[in-house]
């Protein structure tokens, strides 16, 4: 083991969703960028990592306050939910955009003679948030 115990499934799956939203997401679509959401999963973002990296700092440390470990297994109530309806809310405010230009989207024909649509996929990621957010932070860590 390492310095901390999350799987490597779970901390690939955080860091491609961040990916994913970062760049396919808000810096491919200039028109979103301004949204309030942005800010808030941004915002939500960044007081996880600061609460982790503190709780993880001054636990190597062995020097942990008490309101550090309070707030590592607490915040997440309110900030979980919070991050999630700001990244749906960032991609829903992108599907207009993204319907508009074709981004990243491959129609036929075409010499792959392959076909993708980023507007319906993006429409099955935010089917797909809530019950895959749920299984990779709730599930998978209490089977390791």
């Amino acid at each position: 083991q390492g310095i901390v115990h999350t799987s490597v499934l779970v901390t690939g799956v955080q860091v491609s969703s961040r990916i994913f939203m970062v760049w396919f997401i808000t810096h491919s679509i200039k028109q979103i960028q301004n949204e309030e959401s942005v800010i808030l999963f941004l915002v939500v973002w960044t007081v996880t990592e600061i609460t982790r990296y503190s709780f993880y700092t001054f636990n190597l440390l062995n020097h942990l306050p008490y309101f550090i470990k309070w707030a590592r297994y607490n915040f997440f109530i309110i900030l979980y939910p919070v991050g999630v309806a700001g990244e749906l809310l960032t991609i829903h405010a992108a599907l207009p955009y993204v319907k508009k230009t074709g981004i990243f989207s491959l129609r036929l024909p075409n010499k792959y003679n392959v076909s993708f649509d980023y507007y319906y996929f993006l429409i099955i990621v935010m089917a797909s948030y809530i019950p895959c957010k749920y299984y990779y932070t709730l599930i998978i860590p209490r089977t390791q």
